[in-house]
């Protein structure tokens, strides 16, 4: 099968949160398969290019209608780990990738329009018909609309398209100049409810409701979020526009690149292990302590990896930090804060604690550090507001590392409580939380800790539990291609 992933980043050339690990481990799922699969981008200035072999100009006069003109583009082609992408550079005086960073432009919606455009004519041009277009994300909702409105009249007639929603809250909304630049026209047509019309506003157009809409099937990143998306306020008003569509939506949980966070491979260790050789993990707990100048004792290490922003329940993650310490715990954080507040609001709790030999807090994201922090974690808390996958928790329990998390989206699909869960206890794996306070998490945080000195036994075991999980991208692989298959066919 011929798949082609368009999406607005792709790691590590390209990253800025999960997706661009969802294309990056994907692709290349489906590519070891024997499929032929490629990826297309923007051409960022900001990209990682020491992470791309062999770029060389693919095609070098492709001419994108655009505003009743055309903007001149160049494609560029290289490896990124093997896998094959395609890089859009556009030629104008919008600069429209050239701006030192992926996102935050007060025209970015403009700037991903045209992307879909050029994506598409990219393909038309070049003679590629895919069996599969798989869009992600608002940034290419447009590009299903496209394709149904304008390019199969031209010549793409058998593409069928697949969209996935990474997060619902960023949808991309726009007016009638986006209309006019890609060429759509018709805005009366296109402000219908049935459309493209926002669900909460009438006077504007929604990019993740066109891709919705215009998709051959559409998916979320888990089961559980797939449902919250429809029936809870995390579908962000565009739960009847999925209850219309339901036929064609469901959630496939996403993976974890296995050649990239793997205890037993793991280049960034001070020592590698395995299920067999668990006891080697400690190796790695006391190098976390001594890199942060931890006192070393019997304590468990408890952790946080992963940006600072509202979705994470940043609350939730300061008062656990203040409740690990009380419990007799030593408490570790990795973050990147989304805005300045937030910054703010780790630097106050970084001098609030920043004395105790049993807290660290590292402000910003450091690759290898994570790595060491999985490793040398004994359970990691991962508090969300929403969560519609998750990654640290499923790089956790591929480090032997217990999770506590409340349970919602993917948190909820991935970890089985060791009290309350109604799975197998083979598959018993972490700690689980519902309510969104204090003693939820001081719930869940406490039965783990006390397990931890209480009954050691039982806590190695949730840890072999978890490291025996699969969450590689070989079941999410398959069930894209049953995806695929079911679309090809329709």
């Amino acid at each position: 099968m011929y798949i082609v992933h368009v999406a607005s980043e792709c790691a590590p050339v390209a990253k800025v949160g999960g997706l661009a690990d969802v294309i990056f481990g994907l692709s290349w799922e489906h590519a070891i398969r024997g499929h032929d699969v490629e990826i297309i981008v923007p051409k960022y200035d900001c990209m990682r290019y020491d992470h791309v072999w062999g770029m060389s100009v693919s095609h070098s006069d492709l001419w994108v209608p655009w505003f009743g003109g055309a903007i001149h583009c160049t494609v560029w082609f290289g490896f990124v780990h093997g896998r094959k992408v395609f890089f859009i550079d556009p030629h104008s005086n919008d600069n429209f990738f050239n701006r030192k960073t992926f996102y935050g432009c007060h025209d970015d919606v403009m700037r991903y329009a045209f992307f879909c455009k050029a994506a598409l004519e990219f393909m038309l041009k070049s003679g590629k018909r895919p069996d599969i277009i798989h869009c992600h994300d608002w940034q290419t909702g447009l590009l299903p609309v496209l394709l149904a409105e304008v390019y199969q009249h031209n010549g793409m007639w058998g593409q069928r398209v697949c969209y996935t929603v990474h997060n619902f809250k960023h949808q991309g909304i726009f007016g009638r100049d986006i209309l006019d630049a890609t060429g759509l026209g018709r805005p009366d047509y296109y402000f219908s409810p049935a459309q493209l019309r926002d669900d909460n506003n009438a006077q504007v157009l929604n990019c993740m409701k066109g891709g919705i809409v215009y998709s051959n099937f559409v998916t979320t990143v888990s089961p559980k979020h797939a449902w919250e998306a429809r029936h809870t306020p995390q579908g962000h008003g565009l739960g009847a526009t999925l209850n219309t569509h339901q036929g064609k939506f469901g959630g496939v949980l996403n993976g974890v690149d296995y050649n990239t966070w793997n205890p037993e491979l793991d280049g960034f260790l001070p020592c590698r292990y395995g299920i067999e050789t668990l006891d080697d993990k400690y190796h790695n707990k006391d190098a976390l302590r001594d890199r942060f100048w931890l006192y070393k004792s019997n304590k468990p290490i408890i952790s946080y990896v992963g940006r600072l922003d509202d979705q994470k329940g940043l609350n939730l993650v300061c008062h656990a930090a203040h409740y690990a310490l009380s419990r007799g715990a030593q408490f570790v954080l990795l973050g990147s804060p989304s805005n300045n507040a937030i910054y703010n609001q780790f630097a106050h709790l970084r001098n609030q604690l920043g004395q105790s030999v049993d807290c660290h807090i590292e402000l910003g994201f450091n690759e290898e550090l994570s790595h060491l922090i999985y490793s040398g974690s004994d359970m990691m808390v991962v508090p969300s507001v929403f969560e519609p996958c998750g990654l640290s928790q499923l790089i956790a329990l591929r480090y032997g590392t217990v999770p506590i998390v409340r349970s919602v989206g993917g948190l909820a699909d991935t970890v089985f409580d060791k009290d309350h869960a109604h799975a197998d206890l083979s598959m018993r794996n972490g700690f689980t939380f519902n309510d969104l306070n204090n003693q939820g998490l001081e719930s869940a945080m406490n039965r783990a800790i006390s397990l931890y000195y209480d009954y050691p036994g039982h806590f190695r075991i949730l840890m072999a539990n978890g490291m025996r999980s699969d969450y590689s991208w070989n079941h999410p692989g398959t069930h894209y291609m049953n995806i695929y298959d079911l679309i090809r066919h329709k």
